[in-house]
């Protein structure tokens, strides 16, 4: 459940601006103080709220549609402070700085942008925080968004919105189109205030009965002036209405957090002098003292101001003596920690540059191998060959006794396999260690981990190989600038893992790391290495047939229009559909467009064919932009393969994520969709072997709440939506109807991720009375469900976290917060994490044994994807048979419930065949 943060920017720049002194500026005279309040803010808000994105919506400059609609709109606003105007760059800098996207859309203010971020995210079930004071904004709140003021550590709900107001969120745009908005010069109708509104609305509902009734309204005055000045009660109504429909710049999942750039806030607040925030964001910090975290939450301590740096000693080894030195070290060490420079973060192409070794704390050793030079009149830099490199360094690494340590080495072991080399004896990985330790709190990568346990920043790869145009690949890097850069990351995931491997232990949690991640880890090297067979000239097919299908119904769209039209353009399409074909249900968007958007077509697909036409024709082309026209792109050259990177560290939960492609997303909803898995194939004379385990969740949901009639519905094989059907509705199984299964399953998979009756009641289309009936009567027929979920959320209150069956641990540091939103979020978080966190352990656990047996068993077959509750094989057509046994008995045994594990197995040469789709 991602948790999306949208900053107001010039609310809050305004706010900081008057909050903090004046007089601060830099030893340069510049006015400093509001781009002081507004990073304390942005520091504040990722610290405390932990977003797992966040946008910062900004105005344009000059007017916006409103004021085209009302020239007086903002037109007493006096103009801006020179000293706030001057901090505008700096302000654009910092937010740049710390990576957090920046949207400004011309034509639209910052609340029009934030609004339309809002909903998309609300419509994919996100949590939204919108950080802000703006009263317009408040129109949003709702079940997933809430409002934040965090100067004041206020938050708004609904139910705070018409205590605040004395009108729910879905009344905020008819009270402020009757009391105007003076900040705004939102005009209203004279005389009515705020609580004059209020009265009005409860009377009448909305802004056109109050209109429509002005009549009947007894004060004369009030009566008067709503009659005399109704036109601008519906221009204000229009003017503090939000554009939902913003053409933004980019994507929901492009707002993802990731680290800030900090050499880049160090030079900033070294401009702007703001010298505790300074010592934060530069270094490099001392490595000889770490900082241990407490184990309750083990969230990471990072001290405040930086010690004095130990001098590492950096040994390169780039003649026969060297190397034999560290050969001598190598074999004498308890623990090598390892780690390769390459020329490509695609394990296929990676090219060795270098290696690097370290064996204790403070002293580390690179062999260069690969470094050339870009002056043909230079000779290349003094180095061994990388033959006589690996020769020398192969049986080591492939000693499964000798134990070895590093950061990622996923990664490595595919770079060193590509060299001839396979890694054995990996004893444990510092980002696994991280990722155990305090799961999601960023994906760990080396330089985050080491500055929050040993409180040393890293030297960043932008300087040694530098930026942008002008960066270089590692093999062009000198020698001399490499070997401490290479050395620096053997050295610190060495002292990583003796550090966080003790921390661990201390808690009792080693265990995870040793026998489910970093067993895991090899595991999916071994995916990645072996990738996922495409057919390209099958996508291309299908990019051909998608593109004529498209064709044709645009001919039948314009045959059903009756005229010719840019199907592409919303302003067009909106007039045909509610002018030209009118059609009823339309609604203009603030802009005075007609709102066009995927809602508004699915309620108008049974009215008419246009908007049933449309919705296929932007399907169809998301599918082949998407996918069709992008997949064989990705398809390795040597291989003929795709190869997907899984990320084991990043999620909150334990499950695993794929990347560079995504093939976890491939869409399966639709039957376009459905026909580029049948691109996805097994090799000649091999087969796809599928298999998926059955509603594994709400098993889960059985094991933990150990609820005796659902226990005994899994146990008995029945369809338990059917079963839940029949125990809501108090009838015999066999008198289920179809409608009844379907609002039984909303219900069974609503409760594991802590829907309210106001979301149940929006997914069935059913009034909220009824939703809350029905939910209240799931709970009658499964009191033990509802005991679970109270029971883990009092342990979650108790411990700040829950655990998943095999011990992965979800913090819920917001559990008891006094912020509602916050709480809520982290309650679903403590209801739904132990479920789907054991889900992921128990394919985990799968995939680690079914690798094994593979091995074992049937070397020629292989796993080639994981996605989500599923895994594939791929095996020779003559081991169909065995290897499918061996799937079953592997999946279905991974763990023990108290009701079985079941799942379906399917084959062909297709992942589309084998999944029986």
């Amino acid at each position: 459940m991602p948790h999306l943060v949208l900053i107001d920017g010039p609310n809050y720049v305004f706010r900081a601006f008057h909050a903090v002194r004046h007089n601060l500026t830099n030893s340069k005279g510049e006015p400093t103080n509001a781009v002081f309040g507004y990073v304390q803010m942005l520091r504040s808000i990722l610290k405390e709220l932990g977003p797992t994105h966040v946008a910062v919506a900004f105005d344009p400059k000059g007017g916006t549609f409103r004021n085209r609609m009302y020239a007086d709109y903002k037109a007493h606003r006096p103009p801006m402070p020179e000293d706030l105007a001057a901090q505008w760059p700096s302000i654009f800098d910092v937010t740049d700085a710390f990576r957090l996207n920046r949207i400004c859309v011309e034509d639209y203010e910052a609340d029009d942008v934030i609004a339309t971020l809002a909903r998309q995210a609300e419509a994919r079930g996100w949590d939204v925080s919108i950080v802000s004071t703006d009263k317009d904004l408040m129109q949003l709140v709702g079940e997933r968004i809430w409002m934040l003021d965090t100067m004041k550590r206020k938050d708004y709900g609904p139910e705070e919105v018409k205590e605040r107001w004395g009108v729910g969120p879905d009344r905020i745009q008819d009270l402020l189109a009757l009391a105007g908005d003076s900040a705004d010069n939102i005009p209203g109708v004279p005389g009515i205030g705020p609580k004059t509104a209020v009265t009005l609305l409860e009377a009448y509902g909305d802004l056109e009965g109050v209109l429509t009734r002005a009549g009947e309204i007894k004060q004369q005055k009030r009566r008067e002036n709503l009659i005399e000045f109704a036109d601008d009660a519906r221009l204000s109504y229009r003017l503090v209405a939000l554009d939902e429909q913003v053409p933004l710049p980019i994507e929901l999942d492009d707002l993802a957090v990731t680290e800030p750039d900090r050499e880049r806030l160090a030079e900033l607040f070294t401009r702007l002098e703001f010298r505790r925030m300074l010592a934060e964001f530069s270094g490099p910090a001392a490595i000889d003292t770490p900082v241990v975290p407490q184990a309750k939450p083990a969230e990471p301590v990072r001290t405040s101001t930086p010690a004095t740096v130990t001098p590492r000693i950096d040994r390169l080894v780039n003649d026969e003596t060297t190397l034999q030195s560290l050969l001598a070290e190598l074999s004498s060490a308890e623990l090598i920690a390892l780690d390769t420079e390459t020329t490509s973060l695609q394990a296929h192409d990676a090219e060795l540059v270098g290696l690097s070794f370290a064996t204790r704390a403070g002293e580390a050793w690179y062999i260069p191998v690969g470094h050339r030079s870009t002056d043909l009149l230079v000779p290349a830099p003094q180095q061994l060959p990388l033959q006589h490199v690996l020769a020398a360094l192969k049986p080591l690494l492939e000693d499964a006794a000798k134990r070895k340590c590093g950061h990622n080495l996923k990664y490595d072991a595919q770079v060193l396999r590509r060299a001839g080399i396979e890694l054995a004896g990996i004893a444990a990985d510092s980002m696994l260690l991280a990722y155990c330790l305090y799961p999601a709190k960023y994906p760990p990568s080396l330089d985050s981990v080491a500055e929050d346990y040993l409180n040393y920043h890293c030297t960043p790869y932008s300087e040694v190989a530098g930026k942008g145009a002008k960066q270089v690949c590692f093999d062009e890097v000198p020698v001399s600038i490499a070997t401490p850069y290479a050395c620096e990351d053997a050295d610190i995931a060495l002292r990583l893992t003796g550090l966080l491997s003790a921390q661990l232990l201390t808690e009792g949690r080693l265990t995870r790391h040793d026998e489910i991640e970093l067993p895991l880890s090899q595991v999916l090297a071994d995916i990645e290495w072996t990738g996922a067979h495409v057919d390209a000239e099958m996508l291309a097919g299908l990019s051909t047939g998608f593109g004529l299908r498209i064709a044709e119904l645009e001919s039948q769209i314009h045959a059903a229009a009756g005229e010719k039209f840019n199907i592409q353009s919303p302003k067009q399409l909106g007039v045909l559909l509610f002018e030209t074909l009118a059609i009823p249900g339309g609604k203009k968007t603030k802009s005075g467009q007609w709102a066009t958007g995927q809602e508004v077509l699915e309620k108008l697909a049974d009215e008419h064919e246009v908007p049933r036409l449309i919705l296929q024709v932007r399907q169809l082309a998301k599918l082949k932009s998407t996918y069709t026209d992008a997949l064989p792109k990705l398809i390795h050259r040597t291989t003929g393969r795709v190869h997907t990177s899984f990320n084991q560290a990043i999620t909150t939960t334990g499950r695993l994520s794929s990347s560079d492609p995504n093939l976890q997303n491939i869409p399966i909803r639709s039957a376009e969709g459905r026909e580029i898995r049948k691109a996805f194939i097994a090799e000649e004379g091999h087969t796809l072997l599928a298999a998926d385990y059955s509603q594994i969740e709400l098993r889960l949901m059985a094991h933990f709440s150990g609820d005796a009639a659902l226990c005994a519905a899994f146990a008995n094989g029945e369809d338990i939506h059917a079963a839940t059907a029949a125990a809501v509705n108090g009838i015999a199984l066999e008198d289920v109807s179809g409608e009844m299964r379907r609002r039984a399953k909303a219900i069974n998979f609503g409760i594991l991720y802590g829907m309210s009756a106001f979301g149940l009641a929006k997914q069935l289309n059913i009034s909220r009375g009824e939703a809350q009936t029905f939910i209240d009567t799931y709970f009658e027929r499964y009191p033990s469900v509802r005991g679970f979920m109270d029971d883990t959320l009092v342990l979650a209150r108790e411990q700040g976290y829950v655990e998943t069956l095999l011990g992965h641990r979800v913090y819920v540091p917001e559990i008891s917060s006094s912020n509602g939103m916050r709480r809520a979020y982290a309650e679903r978080t403590a209801i739904n994490a132990p479920l789907q966190g054991s889900a992921a352990d128990i394919i985990k656990v799968a995939m680690i044994h079914l690798h094994r047996r593979l091995r074992q068993e049937a070397p020629a077959a292989a796993i080639i994807l994981q996605v989500h509750d599923e895994l594939i094989v791929e095996a020779p057509v003559d081991q169909i048979d065995a290897v499918s046994a061996i799937m079953r008995q592997t999946m279905e045994q991974a763990v023990t419930l108290e009701v079985p594990l079941t799942v379906d197995i399917g084959s062909g040469h297709s992942w589309y065949d084998a999944h029986g789709l």
